[in-house]
Formats: structure tokens, sequence, C-alpha cells
């Protein structure tokens, strides 16, 4: 059972997180905190897996507490959730030590697949805004590929190609024709290959190195 923990200052979100995580037979809601320092108090207490926070509170903001969790242990994956997707958010999320990011009007089972993702070591971030955070991000001089243990397979590409585009595990599956436990597996092993932590990381590395071009995405 995955372990969540949400935060939100307002409480008709609190209550709609709480209803949608909660009706996944492997997600537990263990809290829901009103504020950043909430959040840290009810983390200490509660040791989740994956904390769910909005960025926008009152006193503590979601990322000044996201920078608190990330020194916190045992450290919890952390997805941050808004409603606006400006660089502001996005990269101080990112930059704080979240693995996912979401906007609020996502696809409610966005969420609860970016809770699985990032229970497992990985991140997932928000179709809507992918491409912005690789061309910021991967928008320097092409950088020659660096050799890797070992090569990505013809399929790994494929699954590289589904990670640039945004595409959690169940839509990586549902365009190969696998099983959604088979596209976890390949993340896995091309994280793995590239040497890199999250899916944001293994998109970056892809474009900087000509891995994947957006021509293949269009």
């Amino acid at each position: 059972m995955i372990k969540v923990l949400l935060a939100d200052d307002q409480e008709s979100a609190r209550i709609g997180l709480t209803q949608l995580l909660a009706a996944a037979a492997d997600l537990e809601v263990v809290g829901a905190a009103v504020d950043g320092r909430d959040l840290l108090d009810r983390t200490r207490r509660l040791a989740p897996d994956v904390v769910v926070t909005d960025l926008r509170m009152p006193g503590m903001s979601g990322i000044v507490a996201i920078e608190r969790l990330m020194e916190s242990t045992p450290r919890p994956a952390v997805i941050a959730l808004t409603t606006f997707d400006t660089d502001e958010h996005l990269y101080g999320a990112l930059r704080a030590g979240a693995v996912g990011f979401l906007l609020k009007d996502s696809d409610p089972a966005l969420l609860v697949d970016a809770v699985r993702v990032a229970y497992d070591g990985q991140g997932l971030i928000d179709p809507q805004v992918t491409r912005r955070l690789v061309t910021r991000f991967a928008a320097t001089s092409p950088r020659p590929t660096p050799p890797l243990a070992e090569p990505l397979t013809p399929r790994e590409t494929e699954v590289l190609t589904g990670i640039a585009r945004g595409w959690s595990n169940a839509e990586i599956a549902e365009a190969l024709v696998i099983t959604t436990g088979t596209a976890k597996i390949h993340v896995a092993r091309v994280l793995t290959k590239l040497g890199v932590g999250t899916r944001v990381q293994a998109a970056i590395f892809a474009h900087r190195h000509g891995l994947v071009t957006w021509s293949e995405l269009d």
C-alpha cells in the first residue's frame, strides 16, 4: 500500500483529491495538510511514501515546503500540483526536488499514475508542460552522445520517445501494444542505461544528445 499525504489550502481541493486517490486500491491517503508548515509536521508524524502538494498556499509556500522535505529522513517523493503552469512554478518545484509536476485540470487518472510512478522512484510531468520544460533545459548546443554502458534496444528507443512525450506507463503500453508492467520495466531500463534518475531527465538527455527530436513527437 502506498501512503500518500496531501497538502492544499482549499478544503474542497483536499476533499476531492482524497476521494480520487482513496478510490485506488493500492493507495492510502494518510492525511491532508492545510499549508506548508502543516505539511512538514504531518510528514514527520505520518512518514508518507508520496506527498502531493499545491504550490500556492498561505504562509510557507509549496516550493519552500518541498525544499524542507528534501532534508527530511526518510524523504518522500514529491509531486507538485498547481493551477498555474508558469515557468516560476514549474522550474521552482523541480529545482526544489519535486519528481512530478501536474496541473489541477489534468486527467484525474494521471495523478493516480503519477503517485505510482513517484513511488517507484521515477517522475511524471504533465504532458501539457513537458515540451516547455524540455525545451528550456535542452535548448543548448547539441552535445555528442556519451558512451552508454549498454546501448538502447529499438524497443527502448520507442519507450524513450514516449517518455519525451510525457506519456505515462499506461500510455506507452497502449501505444506499443505491451502490458503496463512491461512498459514499467522498459522505462526503468532506459533510465538506468542513460544514467538518470527521473523521466524528465531522460527526456532532456534524449533531446540534448539527439536521441529524440521534436519532429518525432509531432
